[in-house]
Protein backbone atom coordinates (compact mmCIF):
# COMPACT_ATOMS: atom_id res chain seq x y z
CA UNK A 1 0.00 0.00 0.00
CA UNK A 2 1.63 3.04 -1.01
CA UNK A 3 0.66 7.45 -1.33
CA UNK A 4 2.43 9.68 -3.26
CA UNK A 5 1.43 13.55 -3.09
CA UNK A 6 3.42 16.57 -4.38
CA UNK A 7 4.72 19.31 -1.77
CA UNK A 8 5.10 22.40 -3.51
CA UNK A 9 7.66 23.92 -1.01
CA UNK A 10 9.04 23.66 2.39
CA UNK A 11 5.57 25.08 4.22
CA UNK A 12 3.81 22.12 2.37
CA UNK A 13 7.02 19.80 3.18
CA UNK A 14 6.46 20.93 6.81
CA UNK A 15 2.79 20.44 7.14
CA UNK A 16 2.98 17.24 5.48
CA UNK A 17 5.56 16.23 8.56
CA UNK A 18 2.97 17.71 10.70
CA UNK A 19 0.12 15.09 8.97
CA UNK A 20 2.83 12.18 9.59
CA UNK A 21 2.99 12.91 13.70
CA UNK A 22 -0.48 12.84 13.67
CA UNK A 23 -1.02 9.72 11.82
CA UNK A 24 2.24 7.92 14.20
CA UNK A 25 0.37 9.20 17.48
CA UNK A 26 4.61 8.70 18.88
CA UNK A 27 5.32 5.34 18.42
CA UNK A 28 6.81 3.76 15.29
CA UNK A 29 9.92 3.40 12.31
CA UNK A 30 9.86 5.85 10.02
CA UNK A 31 12.54 6.14 7.19
CA UNK A 32 13.48 8.65 4.79
CA UNK A 33 14.98 8.03 1.55
CA UNK A 34 16.02 10.73 -1.79
CA UNK A 35 18.95 12.79 -2.71
CA UNK A 36 20.52 15.50 -0.96
CA UNK A 37 18.65 18.46 -0.83
CA UNK A 38 15.38 16.53 -1.56
CA UNK A 39 13.74 17.58 1.75
CA UNK A 40 14.48 15.16 4.52
CA UNK A 41 15.48 16.92 7.38
CA UNK A 42 12.96 19.65 6.59
CA UNK A 43 10.16 16.43 6.44
CA UNK A 44 11.65 15.70 10.38
CA UNK A 45 11.56 19.19 11.18
CA UNK A 46 7.91 19.69 10.62
CA UNK A 47 7.29 15.91 12.63
CA UNK A 48 9.65 16.80 15.12
CA UNK A 49 8.23 20.42 15.83
CA UNK A 50 4.67 19.44 15.39
CA UNK A 51 5.12 17.31 18.88
CA UNK A 52 5.91 21.03 20.66
CA UNK A 53 9.82 21.41 20.47
CA UNK A 54 10.57 24.64 19.58
CA UNK A 55 13.99 25.46 18.46
CA UNK A 56 16.54 24.10 15.94
CA UNK A 57 15.93 20.98 13.96
CA UNK A 58 19.36 19.97 12.54
CA UNK A 59 20.32 16.99 10.69
CA UNK A 60 22.63 14.94 12.56
CA UNK A 61 25.08 14.44 10.02
CA UNK A 62 27.78 13.77 12.13
CA UNK A 63 26.42 12.89 15.66
CA UNK A 64 24.56 10.17 13.57
CA UNK A 65 21.86 10.81 15.94
CA UNK A 66 19.77 13.57 17.45
CA UNK A 67 17.31 12.58 20.85
CA UNK A 68 14.36 15.05 21.58
CA UNK A 69 12.24 14.26 25.07
CA UNK A 70 9.49 16.62 24.72
CA UNK A 71 6.99 15.83 27.56
CA UNK A 72 6.03 12.01 27.92
CA UNK A 73 7.01 11.86 24.03
CA UNK A 74 10.66 10.20 22.45
CA UNK A 75 11.92 11.18 19.06
CA UNK A 76 15.35 9.74 17.69
CA UNK A 77 16.47 11.33 14.44
CA UNK A 78 19.12 9.60 12.69
CA UNK A 79 21.10 10.47 9.79
CA UNK A 80 23.16 7.80 8.20
CA UNK A 81 24.41 9.39 5.46
CA UNK A 82 28.10 9.55 6.75
CA UNK A 83 28.22 6.24 8.19
CA UNK A 84 31.01 3.86 6.85
CA UNK A 85 29.84 0.49 8.14
CA UNK A 86 26.58 -0.54 8.94
CA UNK A 87 27.66 -1.83 11.89
CA UNK A 88 28.33 1.22 13.26
CA UNK A 89 24.59 0.89 14.69
CA UNK A 90 25.47 -1.58 16.84
CA UNK A 91 28.29 0.68 18.79
CA UNK A 92 25.43 3.62 18.97
CA UNK A 93 22.92 1.12 19.96
CA UNK A 94 20.32 0.79 17.55
CA UNK A 95 18.48 -1.67 19.00
CA UNK A 96 18.21 -0.03 22.57
CA UNK A 97 16.67 2.84 20.55
CA UNK A 98 14.30 0.72 18.53
CA UNK A 99 12.90 -1.50 21.70
CA UNK A 100 11.53 2.00 22.99
CA UNK A 101 8.57 3.42 22.90
CA UNK A 102 9.39 6.24 20.90
CA UNK A 103 9.25 7.70 17.60
CA UNK A 104 12.55 6.57 15.50
CA UNK A 105 13.30 8.92 12.30
CA UNK A 106 16.16 7.55 9.86
CA UNK A 107 17.58 9.40 6.75
CA UNK A 108 19.86 8.12 4.12
CA UNK A 109 18.47 3.99 5.69
CA UNK A 110 20.31 2.39 2.48
CA UNK A 111 22.91 2.83 4.55
CA UNK A 112 22.15 0.29 6.84
CA UNK A 113 22.01 -1.97 4.49
CA UNK A 114 19.47 -4.53 5.12
CA UNK A 115 20.17 -4.49 9.17
CA UNK A 116 17.16 -2.56 9.98
CA UNK A 117 13.74 -4.04 10.45
CA UNK A 118 10.73 -3.41 8.22
CA UNK A 119 10.07 0.32 8.31
CA UNK A 120 6.35 1.11 9.24
CA UNK A 121 6.58 4.01 6.59
CA UNK A 122 9.21 4.02 3.62
CA UNK A 123 8.92 7.67 2.83
CA UNK A 124 10.63 8.29 -0.97
CA UNK A 125 11.42 12.09 -1.53
CA UNK A 126 12.08 13.27 -5.15
CA UNK A 127 12.88 16.82 -6.47
CA UNK A 128 10.54 17.68 -9.03
CA UNK A 129 10.59 21.55 -9.98
CA UNK A 130 10.32 23.87 -7.42
CA UNK A 131 9.09 21.31 -4.91
CA UNK A 132 9.27 17.70 -4.11
CA UNK A 133 7.17 14.30 -4.96
CA UNK A 134 6.99 12.32 -2.19
CA UNK A 135 5.97 8.69 -1.78
CA UNK A 136 5.13 6.54 1.60
CA UNK A 137 4.62 3.01 1.57
CA UNK A 138 3.70 0.85 4.33
CA UNK A 139 5.88 -2.67 4.89
CA UNK A 140 3.82 -3.13 8.56
CA UNK A 141 0.36 -3.50 9.58
CA UNK A 142 0.71 -0.59 11.69
CA UNK A 143 1.99 1.04 8.75
CA UNK A 144 -0.92 0.56 6.84
CA UNK A 145 -3.26 2.29 9.80
CA UNK A 146 -0.56 5.15 9.11
CA UNK A 147 -0.81 5.27 5.52
CA UNK A 148 -4.85 5.55 5.71
CA UNK A 149 -4.76 7.64 8.14
CA UNK A 150 -2.41 10.06 5.75
CA UNK A 151 -4.33 9.82 2.97
CA UNK A 152 -7.23 10.92 4.62
CA UNK A 153 -6.13 14.19 5.61
CA UNK A 154 -4.28 14.92 2.31
CA UNK A 155 -4.98 18.64 1.51
CA UNK A 156 -1.94 18.86 -1.18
Amino acid sequence: MNHSTFLADEAATIAFGQDLANAFNSKGLLTLSGNLGSGKTTLSRGIIQSYGHIGAVKSPTYTLVEPYEIGDKRIYHFDLYRMEDPEELEFIGLWDYLAEEALIIIEWPEKACGILPPADLVIQLDKQEQGRKITCTADTPPGETMLMKLAAADPY
